[in-house]
């Protein structure tokens, strides 16, 4: 892991088209701004984690109707 440390205003560069800004700190919470191409996806990490496992409740119930759907033929 990188560990940088950044004031309010400066920013990181990731690749060549991604740059997350910090935009405030207010005590413990900081504020980012991210500018980066409309292709990239970009969730808070809680988020993301809750559509990862949204996605495999998913499949789970495609494969059960799939396997149900065989048994019937």
């Amino acid at each position: 892991m990188l560990i940088l440390t950044r004031k309010i205003g400066e920013c990181i560069v990731i690749g060549d088209k991604i740059k997350v800004y910090v935009m405030d700190v207010r005590g413990k919470q900081v504020r980012l701004g991210i500018e980066a191409p409309a292709e990239n996806v970009i969730y808070r990490e809680e988020v993301f984690q809750k559509v990862i496992e949204e996605n495999k409740l998913a499949a789970e119930a495609v494969q059960f109707h799939f396997s149900k759907f065989k048994e019937g033929e």
